[in-house]
């Protein structure tokens, strides 16, 4: 059974120190009134106090991960609401904890109790489990107990999260639809590669029709997909681990996190989206009364982007030679040339022409193994011209990604009007108003720009799935005339 250690005060106002034992912190307090006593301070002995956590964590399920953002945003606004009606921290933690499913936020909250039993205040308490509670948090609890103000800036935490949690539901609202119907169109085009076009091979093959380009570039792609169809699967796979090893290290992140950014229509949405996240993390920071230079720390780690890291760490460097944020922020918002930038545009530039190469390179292999005699000549014959449509395609793409990385590499990430801004704050004394401002009026971009994209992607999917339906069918009709005509 745990053992507390309890401060209290008896009738004649004498002064108690003692040792009790009890199941829980409630049945100590209530053991202690019983003897007469007023107590003043309780908290669980040290050494039980681990015995117990690890007695507790032995009983405790199994969780991957962190806590969802969701759970966090509600446990924050019920503790603000507890905070608010004057209820004792641990009370109120222990109270939350006890309406948490089984989960790593729960388990985490138990280990917060047991901390502050120890007599830790609740932001070192929270310190200990990152996962679950970010720098930001910890740092703008830590301002709330300096300041004596914890319910307020519990208040302006949550109001905080529940926005960014808002943005994150209405973007994954407005992307469920579109990728719907990208999975139905994959699934369409993929059953009558597997399944039709194979079927219609077969009997071309059978009848030695001379097939016309249209044609053979489909069987060329039905084989293509019919054997190597895993490679669908694998690549994409070995693209992301690729991606994940070169962010890795320094100059890989910053080229692919510079590229990312410069993408066309995503890229706007991902930078408009950082700044909207950086501003109002700032702007929360500085209204909680976090000193300038560690909001600054923070708001950089939550960026997500080592181009925008790169300006904060300017902007850091220029408030400790005591400039303002202003002036450095647009000195350096520009990209700049990057090799491994230059890099990933090539790359892209030269992928559809690398793909049509492996199908045209298939499609040859395909011949030599197999086929009529009559079809194979003109099979070779198309797959040379693929190869030679491919080699060009890969040149002009390489050459027009490159020339668009070169012209666009100066372009600021970051816009006169957040400048300006956030220099009328610093001049006025309202930083943090101006931070709010910006952060709304990026938020709403970003809704507007996320829902003009779905409106749009919809119309040109279908219109994508009406051309390749129809290629395909008129791809497979053309021998089928050619073969009635013969035959009347």
């Amino acid at each position: 059974m745990p053992m507390y250690q309890f401060e209290a005060m008896d009738r004649t106002g004498q002064e108690i120190r003692d040792v009790i034992e009890a199941p829980s912190e409630e049945e100590a307090q209530n053991t202690i009134r019983q003897m007469g006593y007023f107590v003043t301070k309780l908290s669980l002995k040290k050494g039980t106090a681990a015995a117990a956590g690890t007695k507790a964590k032995k009983k405790r399920g199994f969780s991957i991960g962190g806590a969802k953002t969701k759970h966090i945003c509600t446990f924050t606004r019920q503790l603000s609401i507890l905070q608010d009606a004057g209820l004792p921290i641990l009370r109120s933690l222990k109270i939350l904890e006890n309406n948490q499913k089984p989960g790593k936020l729960k388990y985490t909250l138990q280990d917060v109790c047991e901390e502050i039993e120890t007599g830790l205040t609740l932001s070192e308490a929270m310190a200990k489990a990152p996962k679950v509670f970010s720098r930001l948090y910890v740092n703008m609890i830590k301002a709330g107990e300096a300041g004596g103000a914890l319910e307020t800036i519990l208040q302006r935490l949550a109001e905080f999260l529940e926005s960014a949690e808002s943005l994150k539901r209405k973007v994954k609202g407005a992307l469920i639809y579109p990728i719907a119907v990208v999975l139905v169109a994959i699934a369409i085009l993929a059953g009558i590669m597997f399944f039709i076009v194979p079927t219609f091979k077969k009997m071309f093959d059978e009848f030695e029709l001379k097939l016309p380009p249209p044609t053979l570039l489909l069987m060329a792609m039905s084989d293509y997909v019919v054997n190597y169809f895993w490679l669908m699967f694998l690549l994409p796979i070995c693209c992301w681990l690729i991606g994940k090893i070169i962010r890795k290290f320094k100059h890989g992140r910053m080229g692919f996190d510079q590229f990312i950014i410069k993408v066309p229509v995503f890229g706007s949405l991902i930078e408009r989206n950082i700044l909207a996240r950086t501003t109002r993390t700032l702007g929360t920071l500085i209204t909680s009364g976090v000193p300038i230079l560690e909001a600054l720390n923070i708001t950089r780690e939550t960026a997500g982007n080592a181009m925008f890291e790169r300006i904060f760490n300017k902007v850091i460097d220029a408030i400790r030679e005591g400039d303002v944020i202003a002036k450095p922020m647009k000195e350096h918002s520009s990209p700049g040339f990057h090799p491994m930038a230059l890099f990933y545009w090539c790359w892209m530039g030269a992928f559809p022409g690398i793909m049509m190469m492996s199908v045209a390179l298939t499609a040859g292999k395909g011949v030599k193994q197999g086929g009529k005699a009559g079809s194979k000549a003109a099979a070779a014959s198309a797959g040379d011209q693929l190869v030679v449509i491919s080699g060009i395609t890969i040149g002009a793409g390489v050459v027009g990604m490159a020339l668009w990385y070169l012209l666009r590499m100066k372009t600021r990430v970051i816009d006169d009007l957040v400048v300006n801004m956030i220099d009328v704050g610093e001049e006025t004394g309202e930083l943090d108003t101006m931070l709010y401002k910006i952060a709304d009026n990026y938020d709403e971009e970003v809704r507007v720009m996320t829902e003009g994209l779905t409106k749009l992607i919809e119309p040109m999917l279908i219109v994508f799935l009406g051309v390749a339906v129809g290629f395909i069918v008129i791809s497979l009709f053309m021998p089928l005339i050619s073969l009635i005509t013969s035959l009347s």
